[in-house]
C-alpha cells in the first residue's frame, strides 16, 4: 500500500465539500490549517536509569466554535502530519454533531507496552508538564485515543491541577468516575458507531436485524460497538485485531471474544471460531456491514475495489484513503463517515465537560439518551444535506454540514489583526 499522508486526506475532503458551498476561497484555505503546533521532545529517565527521548505533538486546529478538544494517543507511528489532521478531523466532528468545539489532538510518539507502568506514567507527566500552558477547561480539553484511556488522563488531571495549583477537572476528559469522569464515556464511541448503523439501515430501507457485520479493529471502539450491534440483532461474522481476525458465519459471542482477548491479549486463537483470516480478508468479506475500527488508512483504492459490504461505517478516524472514497462512491457502496459515526467519544466528553462545570453528576441513562438524541439529529441532517446539494457521496454531505457551520463562526468573529 502506498504510503497516504492523513493531513493531504483531510485537505482533499474539505476541498471537495468545498465546492458544493458558496465560502470563500480564503475562508477555506484557512480551515484547512492548523492554528498552532507544539512539538516537543520529552526527555524521561527510564526505570534502570537511562534518558530516553519521545518526540511528542499537540495540534490546535481551529477554535471557532469553543475550546480546543481532542485526544491524545500513544502510537509508534505518531507523526506532525498525523496528528494535524486528526485535529481538523476534531473540528469537523464537532461541528457535524453540533458542540460548541474546536478541534485539537495529541501524540507521543512510542509503544506504551514496551514500558512500565511507572515509566508510561512519567512520559505522561512529562507531555502533561508541556502542555500546561495552553490546555484548560476554557482553552484546550485533552481526553483519551488509541492506548490511552482513564488511568492516563487522571495523570494528566492531576499534573495540571499540582502545576496550576487549582482544581479543575474541566480540563481533561475521560477521566474515571471517581476523578470527574462521566459515566457512559467509555462506550460512547462504540455506540456511536452502533447508533450510526441504525439509522443507516433504517434510512436505506433496511433493518440492522439480521444484518452480517465485519468489524476491523477490536479495541475499545470496535469491540464496544460490536457488542452493541449485537444487542440489536445485527451478527457480528468477523472480528480483528493487529495480529489477526476470526471469522464465524453462524456469528460470534462478542463479549466472550472480547473477554479472549483482554486475557491473551488478541481475538487470535478465540476456540469457538469458525476459522482465522488477515485484515484484508476481513475487510472484503461478503458482509451487509464493515466497520473499521483501527487506525487510518485501512482502506486503499486497491481494497475498495474489492470491499463487497453494502455499508461502511467508519469507527476509526480516517480509515479510507480519498481514493478509496472516490472507488466506493463509483459502486454505489454507502460510507457513513468518522465524524459523525465515532463522535460519540467527544460528545460524550462534552458532557463530561459540562458536568465537571457544574459540579453535577448525570446518569448513565442520560448520557446514552443525550447522545442517541445528539446523533439521530445529526444523521437526520445530514442526510438532509446529502439529499438537498446532490453531492457524490454522504461524507461530502458531512463536510458541507460541518464546514458551513465553522465558516459562519468564522465570519461571525471577524478577523482580529
Amino acid at each position: 500500500m502506498a504510503e497516504i499522508n492523513p493531513f493531504e486526506s483531510l485537505q482533499e475532503q474539505i476541498d471537495d465539500a468545498a465546492a458544493y458551498l458558496d465560502v470563500a476561497p480564503d475562508v477555506i484555505d484557512r480551515l484547512k490549517r492548523p492554528e498552532r503546533t507544539l512539538s516537543a521532545t520529552l526527555s524521561v529517565e527510564m526505570d534502570g536509569g537511562d534518558v530516553e527521548q519521545f518526540p511528542a505533538y499537540r495540534v490546535q486546529f481551529n477554535g471557532d466554535r469553543g475550546p480546543y478538544k481532542g485526544g491524545i494517543r500513544y502510537h509508534p507511528n505518531v507523526s506532525e502530519d498525523e496528528v494535524t489532521a486528526l485535529a481538523g478531523w476534531m473540528v469537523y466532528k464537532c461541528a457535524v454533531v453540533d458542540i460548541p468545539y474546536g478541534g485539537a489532538k495529541g501524540g507521543i510518539a512510542f509503544d506504551p507496552r514496551e514500558y512500565s507502568a511507572s515509566e508510561v506514567e512519567r512520559i505522561t507527566r512529562a507531555f502533561a508538564t508541556e502542555l500546561r500552558p495552553i490546555i484548560g477547561e476554557d482553552r484546550d480539553i485533552p481526553a483519551p485515543d488509541v492506548n490511552t484511556g482513564q488511568r492516563e488522563m487522571n495523570w494528566i488531571k492531576d499534573t495540571y491541577e499540582t502545576l496550576e495549583r487549582t482544581t479543575e477537572p474541566g480540563a481533561v476528559t475521560g477521566k474515571a468516575p471517581s476523578s470527574g469522569g462521566s459515566a457512559g464515556r467509555v462506550e460512547a464511541t462504540g455506540r456511536s458507531t452502533m447508533l450510526t448503523a441504525r439509522e443507516a439501515f433504517d434510512y436505506l430501507g433496511r433493518g440492522i436485524e439480521d444484518a452480517t457485520v465485519a468489524v476491523q479493529g477490536y479495541g475499545n471502539a470496535g469491540s464496544v460497538a460490536a457488542e452493541l450491534l449485537d444487542d440489536v440483532e445485527a451478527t457480528v461474522v468477523a472480528v480483528s485485531d493487529s495480529q489477526g481476525g476470526i471469522y464465524d458465519a453462524d456469528g460470534l459471542d462478542t463479549s466472550a471474544v472480547k473477554a479472549h482477548k483482554r486475557e491473551t491479549g488478541s481475538v487470535v486463537g478465540y476456540p469457538d471460531a469458525g476459522r482465522e483470516l488477515s485484515n484484508e480478508d476481513l475487510l472484503t468479506l461478503d458482509v451487509d456491514l464493515l466497520v473499521p475500527a483501527a487506525l487510518e488508512n485501512a482502506v486503499d483504492a486497491d481494497i475498495a475495489r474489492d470491499v463487497q459490504a453494502d455499508v461502511i461505517v467508519e469507527a476509526a478516524n480516517g480509515p479510507l484513503t480519498p481514493d478509496a472514497d472516490d472507488v466506493l462512491t463509483e459502486r454505489d457502496v454507502y460510507v457513513f463517515p468518522d465524524i459523525l459515526a465515532n463522535a460519540g467519544g467527544v460528545t460524550v466528553s462534552y458532557f463530561e465537560w459540562v458536568q465537571n462545570r457544574q459540579r453535577f453528576a448525570w446518569t448513565e441513562q442520560r448520557v446514552n439518551d443525550e447522545l442517541e438524541r445528539i446523533v439521530t439529529d445529526a444523521f437526520d441532517r445530514l442526510v438532509d444535506a446529502y439529499e438537498a446539494h446532490d453531492v457524490p457521496n454522504v461524507r461530502t454531505a458531512a463536510y458541507v454540514v460541518a464546514i458551513e457551520r465553522v465558516a459562519d463562526a468564522a465570519d461571525d468573529r471577524g478577523v482580529w489583526p
